[in-house]
Formats: C-alpha cells, sequence, structure tokens
C-alpha cells in the first residue's frame, strides 16, 4: 500500500486552485475507462536550446518540433540545477529538500520511502505503471522504483551508467540494468532498449490506464553514440552554435567534437520519441494520452541556449529552466502558448486532477495543479513564487546555489552549485520581463525587493528543513525484498575529492541473521588489510597483493540502525572498497 503522510501545511493559493481544479475535470472520475494515459519523458541534461524549435539552426529534432507545435508549451518552465533534485519533485510534487534528496550522490539521493510519489497515487487509482531509464532517487530497498509504486522498472544504478553504481566496465552499449530488482545485461544502445521496453509495456497495458515514466539518461556524459548520430554533425561547422548576445567565446575544434556527440545523443532520443508517438498512434491511444516532455536541468556544456545565462548546476536561467510540452489531443489546443512560471513540483498535481484521481488527505504538494491554464480556462491566477537550491554537501546551506523567481523577478543567489562556498555570498536581481537573460543586475536600484525575496527565502528554507531534517535514508538489509543488497560508493556517505575515498552506509538491519559480506575493491598491489564493522561487529583479514576481493563469511549483524565501514588499510589514508555485496544466509 502507498504511504500517505505529510508534516506541513498547505499555501492558500493551493486551496484556491485546488477548488478551481475540482471542478475542472470533475467528470474524468466517473469511470477508471475515460482516465487518460500518461507518457511522461524526461532527458538527463538536455539543455534549453537543444531543440531546433527553440531557435538551434543545427540540431536535427523533428519529433520534438512537432510534439512541440502540438502542445501547450510553458515558456517559462523550472526545474532544479541538478537531476535527482528534479526528479525527487518530479516524482511527488514537493521540493526535493522534503524528501531527503539533496545532492546527487555520497549517499545524498536517496530518497526517503515514506514520499508518496505520482506512481503510488496513480498506482492506487488502478493505473499500471513503469519506469525505463534513470531513476537516481535510492538504488536498494526501499528506495527502489519497484518499492515506491512502479509495477515495471528497467532503470540503471545510480546517477548514471558507468558511474560508481555501476559495475566496472559499463557501457551505453549492452548495459548492465535492473529489472525489477533483478541485475539484466542489455542489448543494445542504452536510449533504444528503454524505448523498447516503453512501448512493450503500452502494449501490454493497452485496454487500461497506464503511467510510463520514460527518463533518458542521456545526453549526461559520458558522451557514447552511435557513429551514424555522429557522423552528420562532425561534418558540420557548430562553432557559432553559442549564442553571441551574452558575449560567450565561440568554441573550439575539440568542443565541437564534443557537441557533434551531444546533438546525435539528442537526435537519437528524437527518433526513440518518433516510435514511440507513432505506436499511440497505430494502437489509437493518442487522443486520450498525456504526454509530457521535459529535461531535468541545463546543459553540462558550453553550447547554444536560446540566449540563457548558465549551465548545469547554476541558478540562472540556463541551469533551471528547461523545455516543456504537454499534448492531450482530446482536450487541449495544439500550439498554445503559456508564459506563467511553472515548475517540476507542478507534475504529480496536475497528472491527479487530468486523472480524476483524487489527492490523498496527507499528502500536501508545493506545486500546484495547472489543469486550467492547460485547458485555457485559468482566467485570473494567484500569485505564487517559486524556490530552487542544490548544491553540493549533506545539507543546503543558505544563500548558496540558490534562486526565488516571481512572475516579474528573480533573485539567485551565489549561483553556482558545485563551486566552493562562498564567505560573502553573491546577490543579483532581474527583472525577467525588461531582462530575460539576466544580465542586468538590479540589487542597488531596488533594495526592497531584494529584502523581500531574501526574506521569503528564508522562511522557505526554513520551512523545507522541518519536514523531517537531513538525515539520510536508510539501506535496509536483512529483508526479503532484496538479497543480496549491493552497496556501492553512490550511496555512502562521507568526505573527499570525486567519489571520495572513505566512507559509511547508513543502514538499517530489519532482521537480525547471518550474512556473507563480500567485499570488492581495486586489485591491490602488494599485501594488505581489509575490515568492516558495524554496530559493534568488526571484522579483519589479510588480503595478498593482486586480490580485488574478500568475503567475510557467516556474520552475525544486530537488528537496528547503524553504520556499516567496509575498507582496506593504507598507510596515508585508510580507502573505502568500490562494493560491498551484503548477502542474507538461510533465506
Amino acid at each position: 500500500m502507498a504511504r500517505f503522510y505529510s508534516r506541513y501545511q498547505v499555501a492558500l493559493p493551493q486551496l484556491i486552485m485546488g477548488i478551481l481544479f475540482g471542478i475542472v475535470n470533475s467528470a474524468l472520475a466517473d469511470g477508471q475507462a475515460d482516465r487518460p494515459n500518461v507518457v511522461l519523458i524526461m532527458t538527463d541534461d538536455q539543455g534549453h536550446g537543444d531543440l531546433g524549435f527553440h531557435g538551434n539552426s543545427k540540431i536535427r529534432t523533428p519529433q520534438l518540433d512537432d510534439l512541440a507545435k502540438q502542445s501547450v508549451r510553458f515558456d517559462y518552465f523550472y526545474v532544479s540545477p541538478v537531476c535527482s533534485a528534479t526528479r525527487a519533485s518530479l516524482m511527488t510534487g514537493r521540493y526535493n529538500y522534503r524528501t531527503g534528496v539533496v545532492d546527487t550522490y555520497m549517499g545524498r539521493s536517496m530518497m526517503h520511502t515514506e514520499e508518496v510519489t505520482i506512481a503510488e497515487m496513480l498506482g492506487e487509482a488502478g493505473y499500471r505503471t513503469g519506469i525505463f531509464g534513470k531513476w537516481h532517487l535510492g538504488d536498494n530497498h526501499p528506495m527502489r522504483p519497484m518499492d515506491q509504486g512502479f509495477d515495471e522498472s528497467l532503470v540503471h544504478r545510480g546517477g548514471g551508467i558507468t558511474q560508481a553504481a555501476g559495475p566496472p566496465g559499463d557501457s551505453y552499449f549492452d548495459a548492465v540494468l535492473e529489472h525489477n530488482g533483478q541485475t539484466v545485461r542489455s542489448n543494445g544502445y542504452c536510449s533504444d532498449v528503454f524505448t523498447d521496453s516503453a512501448i512493450r509495456f503500452i502494449e501490454q497495458h493497452r485496454d487500461r490506464p497506464f503511467f510510463v515514466y520514460l527518463s533518458f539518461n542521456c545526453p549526461h556524459t559520458p558522451l557514447q553514440v552511435p557513429d551514424q548520430y555522429v557522423a552528420p554533425y562532425k561534418r558540420m561547422n557548430l562553432a557559432h552554435e553559442v549564442f553571441p548576445a551574452v558575449g560567450y567565446p565561440l568554441i573550439g575544434e575539440a568542443e565541437q567534437d564534443e557537441l557533434a556527440c551531444v546533438y546525435g545523443m539528442v537526435t537519437n532520443i528524437d527518433d526513440n520519441l518518433g516510435r514511440l508517438l507513432a505506436q499511440l498512434d497505430a494502437l489509437e491511444l493518442a487522443d486520450n494520452t498525456i504526454v509530457i516532455f521535459l529535461t531535468d536541468n541545463g546543459p553540462q556544456q558550453e553550447r547554444y541556449k536560446s540566449g540563457l545565462r548558465g549551465l548545469k548546476g547554476q541558478t540562472y536561467d540556463g541551469g533551471i529552466r528547461v523545455p516543456c510540452f504537454v499534448r492531450w489531443p482530446a482536450k487541449f489546443q495544439a500550439g498554445r502558448r503559456e508564459e506563467r512560471i511553472a515548475a517540476h513540483i507542478d507534475i504529480a498535481p496536475t497528472l491527479l486532477d487530468a486523472c480524476g484521481v483524487k489527492k490523498p488527505a496527507s499528502v500536501l504538494f508545493d506545486g500546484v495543479n495547472l489543469m486550467p491554464v492547460l485547458a485555457g480556462i485559468a482566467g485570473q491566477w494567484p500569485a505564487r513564487t517559486l524556490f530552487f537550491q542544490a548544491h553540493r554537501g549533506p545539507e543546503p546551506e543558505p544563500f548558496r546555489a540558490a534562486a526565488v523567481r516571481e512572475a516579474r523577478y528573480k533573485l539567485v543567489l551565489s549561483p553556482t552549485a558545485f563551486g566552493r562556498r562562498l564567505k560573502t555570498p553573491v546577490v543579483e536581481l532581474f527583472d525577467m520581463h525588461a531582462d530575460p537573460y539576466e544580465q542586468h543586475d538590479l540589487t542597488v536600484e531596488r533594495p526592497n525587493i531584494v529584502a523581500r525575496l531574501k526574506a521569503s527565502y528564508l522562511a522557505w528554507l526554513r520551512d523545507v528543513g522541518a519536514t523531517r531534517g537531513y538525515a539520510p535514508p536508510r539501506i535496509h538489509l536483512g529483508t526479503p525484498h532484496e538479497n543480496p543488497v549491493i552497496l556501492t560508493r553512490q550511496d555512502w556517505r562521507g568526505h573527499g575529492p570525486g567519489w571520495g575515498i572513505n566512507g559509511h552506509w547508513e543502514v538499517h538491519v530489519v532482521n537480525e541473521g547471518s550474512f556473507d559480506l563480500r567485499l570488492r575493491f581495486k586489485e591491490v598491489g602488494d599485501p594488505r588489510s581489509v575490515h568492516i564493522s558495524l554496530s559493534g561487529v568488526t571484522r579483519e583479514a589479510s588480503i595478498a597483493a593482486g586480490a580485488a576481493q574478500h568475503t567475510f563469511d557467516a556474520v552475525t549483524l544486530p537488528t537496528g540502525p547503524g553504520r556499516l565501514h567496509a575498507w582496506i588499510a593504507h598507510e596515508d589514508q585508510n580507502r573505502g572498497v568500490e562494493y560491498v555485496d551484503v548477502i542474507r544466509l538461510g533465506s
């Protein structure tokens, strides 16, 4: 059963809009047969300018361009500056800091299982639910997509294929994936594999409402893509693709090769989108299927960005303003543009209303229901303020990598997510009506607006932090839901460069028992000692030169929360292992 509860108060504008939207689509609640299907498509690191429809003269995206023309398009749609934060908000309709997700790795991108996802809410109402691609909200029970409402899941681990959560030597071709909790080797290019699986799911469940979350890991690095998609772009001169209005330099030859790969990955996504939409047509499902396309943040590399300032990881619009197209032929007028600000937190409440599914009373959204806007009957719309923040670290720091967005003004606070904390925060104010490219700071001219937005930001930060604090979710050991439990550096806690040197996992042993703990690590060059510790249980062993794993057999682990450490002793600093396979015995 889904879990329905929360700890904060809903804002007045949301109450007003909740009343409005109960009227708008009440007819849909009469019967499940009339409920629309939903296909939610998200790409990874695809920026606002990575579309022909948005003025990019070089990239080939005919399917996305057509989808934009067939949809209601949000001109000012916002997400978080990094991927895990956006995905948590997308799934829950809540700001990511309420969910436990504060970063993208180091144990900070796991979502508390008590959070209720759109998949859980739709599933409770009779929808079949499937995810294909990137989850990035927890690889282990009870945080996997299959634990959070998805009937079918084919996903990669962690934040991306080839990253620390996956097996060594993995690739975007024939990637190792997780299918309903079982590790499988796929066959083909990752974006093709995920789309094939989504299409099969639609075909299998065509006779009842379905929710498909097709979450591409492309065009995120590493830039691996079939040659036939890269070759046309390598023959082009892509240097002028950087928007000149804001003073960016032209990109060089090496950057053009990189950009050719990015554009090739996007065109491959475009082809896959075309295949999926064509199958909806063939199955005569298109008219009553809601298709939503958006991206998770701005681009990672410098390139054409529709003139927007900033990149992924920054809270300028280049990092957080993304495409958002919503198509529902049975209900929405094609080709209509919407200039009201909207965000990732709005998708879940909007889909609930569109699908005629009542929101559980104890679930309280930060987002608002956009159905009147999408249907063109919104009229007077309550003023709203949106907040965005994400940076490296175990919890948010005030005035670091944040932004406050109203209809007209935007406050940007020390905009870079990945840099070090500044002794003196940077504060910038922009009039987004007069200055959409964020070039003219108005903090001196309009101090009262700055003060007001800073105060609202601090109130928001206190509010989201009070939901449950920033203690990390715990990975469960000893349950029948997952055996073995594979722990990776994606989810360890600790500090250090890159993925860190040594860390620990916050775990909860649900059932006391006997476990084999298999440690896997890079081959050691000389004899070492290897160690584990958890809740007072310690083990030590010697390993020979050339060893790449060691198993501690039949270790009794007591019930309860604890920190699991696993490391190899070194003279200068102990080094954490890459993987720990926790295998419950006798179950």
